[in-house]
């Protein structure tokens, strides 16, 4: 997998009971994660994300509310997700330059190949389109 792309958890339950869904290695989580994180009370005016990684892959989650997703490659390559289902994830490689908009009640879960390292971060969007990650 080196483009991005949805991946669909099962959802196990009913109406009346409520539901779980389960992410587990290899089956649809395609890397071994080091690092879980989420984020929340995240305003809907704030725009996130603006910048890409080098080495780091990430399945993200909307586990509430509704999450947009603005990928682009290093070739120009654009792709738009919209997450707002919890068992529905997008999986993001290394070398994807992204922005994300959050619902007011937007929770994101993260699952990430790599523990945080500063060095992993591309911050401005002219180094990213002008480098080779």
């Amino acid at each position: 997998m080196k483009e991005p792309q949805l991946i669909e958890f099962k959802k196990i339950g009913s109406p009346d009971l409520g539901y779980i869904s389960v992410a587990e290695l290899g089956d649809q989580v395609p890397f071994e994660f080091k690092r879980v994180y989420w984020t929340y009370y995240t305003p809907n005016h704030i725009e996130r994300g603006g910048h890409a990684h080098k080495k780091l892959q990430q399945v993200i989650v909307a586990v509430s509310g509704i999450i947009l997703f603005s990928l682009e490659d290093k070739l120009g390559k654009k792709y738009s997700f919209e997450l707002k289902k919890p068992n529905q994830g997008l999986f993001i490689p290394e070398g994807f330059w992204r922005d994300i908009k959050f619902s007011h009640n937007a929770v994101l879960l993260c699952l990430a190949s790599e523990k945080y390292l500063e060095d992993d971060y591309v911050r401005d969007y002219e180094v990213f389109k002008h480098t080779g990650l």
